[in-house]
């Protein structure tokens, strides 16, 4: 389909709360689409459609083979149930170049539909669980970094600190 602009950091329409689909139509299925188009242009684990400026609760992610066969479509997803803790670095297409370290449940539970509107539940561990709870934070208008620990690094200096961690494993 096509590829969408990436709305960033202080666009005021990542702070808002999106609206439930009703629906799905033709204009619904080009969204999902172009959702998952741009997501895997801009190489992405996930992409909600807030952050291409549509205020839908809409939802696309492929957390990759280990977690699921093919990508998710979520259409007014709903948290059922979290358990757990783990604690890694986070990023997020519409915050480029950066990452911060966040706590967030090692499981999550969710209910959604599909894109034909079948009601479906996805469960989900490590990073599947992440990015669950992630892409449902930006439709609802909350972005990772209200819940980062300590400052954003830069891509760059997280692969120096894995780098470092890596030779002190080794040795």
């Amino acid at each position: 389909m096509a590829l969408r602009q990436i709305r960033e950091l202080g666009d005021p329409c990542l702070l808002k709360v999106c609206k439930p689909v009703k629906a799905v139509n033709e204009r619904t299925k080009i969204l999902i689409e172009d959702l998952l188009d741009t997501m895997y242009d801009a190489e992405g684990v996930g992409l909600a459609a807030p952050q291409v400026g549509v205020l839908r609760r809409i939802a696309v992610i492929d957390a990759g083979e280990e977690y699921q066969e093919e990508p998710l479509i979520l259409i007014n997803p709903e948290i059922l149930e979290t358990a757990g803790e783990q604690k890694d670095y986070e990023g997020c297409l519409s915050v480029p170049g950066k990452v911060g370290m966040v706590t967030r449940p090692n499981y999550a539970k969710v209910r959604a539909y599909d894109a034909d509107m079948n009601e479906f539940i996805v469960e989900g561990e490590g990073l599947l669980a992440r990015a669950l709870l992630h892409e449902i934070d930006h439709l609802d208008g909350n972005m990772y970094v209200e819940k980062t620990e300590g400052a954003l690094i830069t891509n760059e200096e997280l692969a120096e600190i894995l780098k470092k961690q890596q030779e002190e494993e080794e040795s």
